[in-house]
């Protein structure tokens, strides 16, 4: 039995000759930088979300960037991140020289706990920073408590900036991820629920002027035209035969939300009763980038899981402020117990909208055997 953790090669199939055709009028045309695609694809975008500017750019990373960038956020500044993600979400306030500042994530949904924020903040100001922005990210799938993060944001005038590298097609009651916080970053990596095959992002926001700007830090900071660089910017592009690409796959989208649901729901009802599911909230509809559970024994269920022939992935194993790199950087008041409880307990199964009963069933069995 060989089972895939992501199968990119059933979506392809399920795509039929959609994605070569896409791949061939690009070629056919000719234009690779900033073709007519990409902006066809920026309106689908913003069509699907809600938002009203998709401004593209070359991977998740670099959204990030820049948005810190349209912020001007620099030496001083802290930035609140949660511990238990990414290294993407917190190495991009160094880059501008800001301070990221850890905080926990909540024990049942894995995203940004308010309280270790309200620590964080108290933390960072007793630090001599001044508080300028918090990224909360949607992590596996389901959005952050975005209404309840901005309260907090607005008392101290900080900018919330919505990580969803992981989550774009997600809801908030109702409001989709793009409409979420002033700034939503997206990644469209292969593995992801609309994933490229290669790299790229995107920056959502509702703010015309911001959104002007963005598309000028993305293109060296261009002004009237290429020789009229304004201010410092970076070369961060979404490919035309990438977004040739991800116009056939946004079009399939809501179907795959639909049915990573169902998958979701499936293990939910099989392992529900022997290890520690996820929880998606009243009002919230995850994308499930990940489904991920949480067990003692991890490495342990890992083996003989391998051993059935069923793959398995952790994020993340190590918390951010435990990583090298960041170990200096400051962390909220009473630490991150949750994110370290977490990193040794949690772990991903197979999830993917091809994934159909008969394999799953293997899957839970399998999960069930390797604990009894």
């Amino acid at each position: 039995m060989s089972i895939a953790f992501i199968d990119l090669q059933s979506q392809r199939r399920h795509l039929g000759d959609r994605i070569e055709r896409a791949i061939a009028k690009v070629l056919e045309h000719g234009n690779y930088i900033m073709g007519p695609e990409v902006a066809q694809f920026e309106k689908g975008l913003c069509e699907f979300s809600g938002a009203r500017h998709a401004i593209t750019c070359g991977n998740g990373t670099d959204a990030l960037q820049l948005v810190l960038m349209a912020e001007g956020v620099g030496a001083g500044d802290a930035v609140f991140v949660p511990a238990f993600t990414f290294v993407a979400t917190a190495e991009m306030a160094p880059l501008v020289g800001a301070t990221p500042v850890f905080v926990d994530v909540n024990e049942e949904t894995f995203n940004l706990d308010l309280g270790s924020l309200e620590r964080g903040i108290a933390t960072a100001k007793a630090a001599g920073l001044r508080p300028r922005m918090v990224i909360a990210v949607d992590l596996f799938g389901q959005t952050a408590d975005y209404p309840a993060i901005a309260k907090i944001a607005e008392r101290e005038g900080m900018v919330v900036v919505a990580d969803a590298a992981q989550a774009f097609g997600a809801s908030l009651n109702g409001a989709k991820v793009g409409t979420l916080a002033k700034y939503t970053t997206t990644s469209f990596f292969p593995a992801k629920p609309l994933g490229c095959y290669g790299d790229g992002g995107a920056v959502f926001t509702d703010d015309a002027d911001k959104a002007a700007l963005l598309r000028s830090l993305r293109v060296h900071g261009k002004g009237s035209d290429k020789y009229d660089n304004v201010r410092i910017g970076l070369n961060s592009r979404l490919d035309t035969l990438q977004a040739g690409i991800l116009i056939e796959k946004l079009a399939i989208l809501a179907d795959e939300i639909i049915a990573r649901n169902q998958v979701a729901d499936r293990y939910a009802q099989g392992l529900g009763d022997i290890v520690a599911v996820p929880k998606v909230p009243a009002g919230y509809v995850s994308v499930w980038a990940q489904y991920t559970i949480r067990v003692t024994d991890r490495d342990g269920l890992a083996a003989r899981l391998k051993e059935k022939g069923v793959p398995t992935a952790v994020y993340y194993p190590i918390p951010m402020p435990s990583q090298t790199g960041y170990s200096t950087y400051p962390v909220a008041t009473g630490g991150v117990p949750v994110s370290e409880r977490l990193s040794r307990e949690v772990i991903s199964l197979p999830m993917h909208p091809y994934l159909d009963e008969p394999t799953q069933t293997k899957i839970i069995e399998a999960v069930r055997a390797s604990l009894a």
